[in-house]
């Protein structure tokens, strides 16, 4: 397939089946999520896997949309910053979470590719993933990926035109 056709038919999935997720399926999402690109291929970001009911009910308390809890598989998506490149001349900015959002996007189209839905999460409490999970200290949760096989379509997709999105030469 297309690249194009993928990205166009991966979408957000807020509904699974409790079938579980092949460890070499999840293997391949892990994969493309380690094989993303990051600043000067730092790689500041680590992925939890979450597949046990006590693990899927700590995250379901931060939070707490049903969908989210029926997926049969999570992934925590975190950062180090201090591990992060930072643009130090200029503005100062840190692209960990740059780093970290490219790998989520690579795991959801290699979870799409292979016939799974997923679902990215920003809504929660950072607070209470850092417990569920025990992050120490300097290790932050970035992104919640919700991952299993769709028990229904997902919503149709809207986008804004490229002519709303691209500028040529300047702004």
């Amino acid at each position: 397939m297309k690249f194009i056709e993928l990205a166009k038919r991966r979408c957000s999935i807020r509904g699974y089946r409790p079938d579980p997720v092949p460890d070499e399926v999840l293997n391949e999402v892990l994969e493309a999520g380690r094989l993303a690109p990051s600043a000067k291929n730092l790689q500041p970001y680590h992925f939890i896997v979450v597949r046990s009911d006590a693990g899927l009910d700590a995250l379901a308390s931060a939070y707490p949309a049903p969908f989210f809890r029926e997926a049969p598989v999570a992934i925590v998506v975190c950062t180090e910053p201090s591990k992060g490149w930072t643009r130090d001349r200029h503005d100062g900015k840190n692209y960990c979470e740059v780093d970290a959002a490219i790998a989520a996007d690579h795991m959801v189209l290699a979870a799409e590719d292979n016939g799974l839905g997923s679902c990215w999460v920003a809504a929660f409490d950072p607070a209470k993933v850092r417990e569920a999970m025990g992050l120490p200290k300097g290790v932050d949760p970035v992104i919640l990926l919700s991952l299993g096989y769709p028990d229904a379509p997902g919503r149709e997709k809207t986008r804004k035109t490229l002519e709303e999105l691209v500028c040529h030469e300047h702004w």
